[in-house]
């Protein structure tokens, strides 16, 4: 007479939860969505403020649309080059470009004395937007182990998604007490923040024109420079 049995023998074993990320990774993945939830609550801000730009810059409503459409239309170019940008530059190369064009943006929006400049700004501004979301979504396919991708990713996608409900709120409030420039000089420091925040060496995956999936994190021996890892 046999025992009851322990278990199907044609089941599949659970798969294995897989190492956490390192400290370095995470603190990369911070960063990258930190940076990204402020592009992306930059490229909504902008919507509540055409009628103030409308009289304060003497322009047509179709001439201040222009101030979204043209980011939107500046972002649908640069994010299909972004790929390419990845496998020829660094990562972390790749990062501090973009948040300089952010900043460089920011900066020109706040200071422009006409509709010109302003969208001169902005087009600097979606191009530093348009490298930045690409660049969060590869680094955390390389650095984030394959059973933990769904709740990383799952986590990334709700705090990408307050963004453009605060957005216009944030717009509103702004431009009720301070005026539409400001918009941009809060937005500047934080910027520049996460630019000078970067951490060099390990954290970043190297970079390669291999699958992400079957990318490893960056490695950096001991007695190595950092330079070896991120470039």
């Amino acid at each position: 007479m046999t025992g009851p049995a322990t278990g199907h023998p044609d089941a599949e074993p659970a798969p294995e939860a897989g190492p956490e990320p390192t400290a370095g990774a995470t603190l990369v993945i911070s960063l990258l969505v930190g940076s990204a939830f402020v592009m992306i609550l930059n490229e909504t801000i902008m919507s509540v403020a055409l009628p103030v730009l409308i009289a304060d810059l003497g322009i047509t409503v179709s001439t201040a649309q222009w101030l979204t459409s043209g980011f939107l239309l500046t972002m649908a170019v640069v994010i299909p080059i972004t790929g390419f940008l990845l496998q020829r530059f660094p990562p972390r190369r790749v990062y501090l470009t973009s948040m300089l064009l952010f900043s460089t943006g920011t900066l020109v929006s706040a200071l422009a004395p006409g509709f010109p400049v302003l969208l001169a700004g902005r087009i600097v501004q979606a191009t530093g937007t348009a490298v930045m979301v690409p660049l969060l979504m590869t680094t955390v396919l390389r650095l984030v182990p394959i059973a933990r991708r769904g709740a990383t990713m799952g986590t990334i996608t709700i705090v990408i998604a307050v963004a453009p409900a605060v957005g216009p709120t944030l717009s509103g409030v702004i431009l009720s007490t301070l005026g539409w420039r400001w918009m941009f000089w809060i937005v500047l420091p934080i910027a520049l923040v996460a630019f000078a925040a970067a951490p060099g060496g390990c954290g970043w995956p190297p970079r390669s024109a291999t699958s992400p999936s079957t990318s490893a994190p960056c490695c950096c021996p001991r007695s190595g420079s950092a330079d070896s890892c991120s470039g």
